[in-house]
C-alpha cells in the first residue's frame, strides 16, 4: 500500500522582550535558577499582572509578515492544568480570540517542492518554567525563570507532506522571526521549539489518520529525524495489523526512536475561561499600519533582491537570504570584495564548514566579513591563489588578523613570475620522462586531463605558491610543443 505523510507545526518562538509579558522579571538567558522569578509570574496572592505592550507589537510584526489577519480585539484566558513547572495552576494564553488569524507562507524544499503551508493562527501566551532531572538523585528540581517568559504559538494546519516540507517550513519561520527582530532564534537554548502533529492515510484518503505529537523538538535536523522516525513507526504498526493511539510521544535523538509520553484525548479539560485580571486588548488600524511600516525586507523579497542585484542562483539566494545574519554577512563581504559570486561560494563553504565544525552562529564568527572581504581581495589579484586563501582563512580562524598580516608573516604571497615558473615547469618536465611520454601518446583532446599530474609536481616544488592559471598555459605550452 502507498502512504501518503500528513504534518501540522506548532512552533513556540521567544520574544525577544527584555522582561516578561506580565511581569517585569527579566528574561535574560543563563541566570542562576529561580533568580528571575517574581510574585507576579507566580500569581501569588494580591499580585496583578499587567500586559507587556512590547510583545504585542512584536506578535502583530509576525502576523503581518505571514499576511495573516490581525485581531483587532484579542482575549487572554486561563488554560488550567497541573505540572510540577507551572505553580499558578493554570497558563496565561489565548484561545477563542487570538492576536493573530489565518495566514500563509510559502516554502521549497531542497529538491525544488513548492508549498503554500496555510497558518491557522499565532496566539500570545506566557512560557511555564522548567523541570531539571538531573542531580537531584531521582527527584527533579524546577526553574522558574522561564515562568512568564512571552511566546508566540504559530499553529499550522496540516498541509506539509513530507519531513523536508515540515523542516522548510521550520526554517522559514525561523528566518522570518529572525529577521523582524522579535526572536533570537536559537534553538538550543529553547527560543524556537517544535511539536510535530504527525499522521498517515492511504494515498488518495480525504480522512486523516489518527496522528501523534511530537513535542519539544529543537533543530531542523531533529524535525526531519522526528518525523520520518515516527512514520516509519506507524506505518508499520498499521501493515502489522495494529492501530496508530493518538497520544504525545517524546523523540530520543541518540536512539533515534520515539517514544510514548502520555495519551492523548480528543479534547482535553483546560476549563478555558477568560482571565478576570486582564482586559481585552484592543487595536486599531492606525496601531497596525504605524507598525507596517517598520517591517524591515523579509526573506522573500531578499532572495529576489538578490537574485537581481547579485545575479545569484535562486538556490544560493534562498540559502544566503535565509537568515539575517548571514544576509547582512554576505552583503558587507560584497562591498569590500566586489564579487558576488567569489562571495557567495566562501560565505556558503569555507565559511559556513567552521562555523558548523566550530557550531558557532555567523554573528559570533571569529573571522569579521571585513576580514573576509579583505582576503577575497587578495585572491582577485593573484596575490595567494584559492588554496592558499583557505591556509589564511584557517590562520585568520583560529589566530585572528588581517589576510595581508598572514600573508607577510607565512610568506604564502603566490609566485606570478613567469620566468620563475618557465624553470620549475622545465625541471619537472625533464624528471617526468614516462609521464611525457603518455602525454605525447594521447590523443589530443584527451591530453587537458593530464596535466594534473604535472601541475602537482609544480605545486610542490613551489609550496603551492605558483600562480595555477600561470602554470597551466606553460605546462600546456611546453608539452605541446615536445608532441610537434
Amino acid at each position: 500500500m502507498e502512504w501518503e505523510v500528513v504534518i501540522g507545526l506548532e512552533i513556540h518562538v521567544q520574544l525577544s522582550t527584555k522582561t516578561k509579558i506580565f511581569s517585569g522579571a527579566s528574561t535574560a538567558f543563563g541566570a542562576e535558577p529561580n533568580t528571575q522569578a517574581c510574585a507576579v509570574d507566580l500569581a501569588l496572592p494580591g499580585t496583578l499582572p499587567v500586559f507587556n505592550e512590547n510583545a504585542l507589537r512584536m506578535a502583530v510584526m509576525f502576523g503581518l509578515a505571514v499576511n495573516a489577519e490581525i485581531g483587532k480585539r484579542s482575549v487572554f484566558e486561563r488554560k488550567n492544568y497541573f505540572y510540577p513547572d507551572l505553580p499558578k495552576g493554570y497558563q496565561t494564553t489565548q484561545l477563542a480570540e487570538p492576536i493573530v488569524g489565518p495566514g500563509f507562507v510559502d516554502i521549497e524544499t531542497d529538491e525544488g517542492v513548492s508549498r503554500r503551508v496555510r497558518i491557522h493562527h499565532a496566539h500570545l501566551e506566557e512560557d511555564a518554567g522548567k523541570s531539571l532531572h538531573e542531580d537531584f538523585h531521582g527527584m527533579s528540581g524546577i526553574d522558574l525563570n522561564r515562568a512568564g517568559t512571552p511566546l508566540v504559538e504559530i499553529v499550522s494546519e496540516p498541509d506539509m507532506r513530507s519531513s523536508k516540507e515540515a523542516a522548510a517550513y521550520a526554517r522559514k519561520i525561523h528566518a522570518i522571526v529572525t529577521t523582524l527582530g522579535i526572536c533570537d532564534g536559537n534553538m538550543a537554548e529553547g527560543s524556537m521549539r517544535c511539536d510535530c502533529n504527525v499522521s498517515v492515510r492511504p494515498k488518495g484518503q480525504e480522512e486523516l489518520g489518527t496522528r501523534t505529537e511530537l513535542k519539544n523538538i529543537n533543530s531542523f535536523r531533529f524535525i526531519e529525524r522526528a518525523i520520518d522516525t515516527e512514520v516509519a513507526r506507524q506505518i508499520d504498526l498499521i501493515e502489522d495489523g495494529g492501530r496508530v493511539v493518538q497520544e504525545t510521544r517524546l523523540y530520543d535523538p541518540d536512539r533515534n526512536e520515539t517514544r510514548s509520553m502520555r495519551s492523548k484525548e480528543e479534547a482535553n479539560d483546560y476549563r478555558y475561561f477568560p482571565c478576570p485580571d486582564l482586559l481585552p486588548v484592543v487595536i486599531d488600524d492606525s496601531y497596525i499600519e504605524a507598525i507596517r511600516e517598520t517591517l524591515p525586507e523579509l526573506p522573500d523579497a531578499r532572495r529576489e533582491r538578490f537574485i537581481s542585484e547579485y545575479n545569484l542562483s535562486e538556490y544560493d539566494a534562498g540559502v544566503l537570504s535565509a537568515y539575517s545574519a548571514q544576509a547582512d554577512y554576505y552583503e558587507q563581504v560584497v562591498k569590500l570584495s566586489g564579487d558576488t559570486k567569489l562571495s557567495a561560494n566562501w560565505v556558503m563553504g569555507e565559511l559556513a564548514k567552521f562555523l558548523n565544525q566550530n557550531d558557532t552562529d555567523i554573528k559570533d564568527s571569529p573571522v569579521s566579513a571585513e576580514q573576509l572581504g579583505g582576503l577575497l581581495v587578495r585572491i582577485k589579484d593573484n596575490t595567494i591563489s584559492g588554496n592558499i586563501a583557505k591556509k589564511v582563512f584557517e590562520i585568520m580562524w583560529s589566530r585572528g588578523g588581517t589576510a595581508d598580516e598572514i600573508i607577510e608573516a607565512e610568506g604564502l604571497k603566490q609566485v606570478t613570475d613567469t620566468g620563475a615558473i618557465e624553470k620549475i615547469v622545465d625541471e619537472v618536465i625533464a624528471s617526468a620522462d614516462k609521464q611525457v611520454e603518455q602525454y605525447k601518446a594521447a590523443e589530443p583532446e584527451k591530453r587537458g586531463k593530464m596535466l594534473g599530474f604535472f601541475m602537482g609536481q609544480v605545486m610542490k616544488a613551489t609550496g603551492g605558491k605558483a600562480n595555477p592559471g600561470a602554470v597551466t598555459g606553460i605546462l600546456k605550452q611546453k608539452l605541446d610543443a615536445l608532441c610537434d
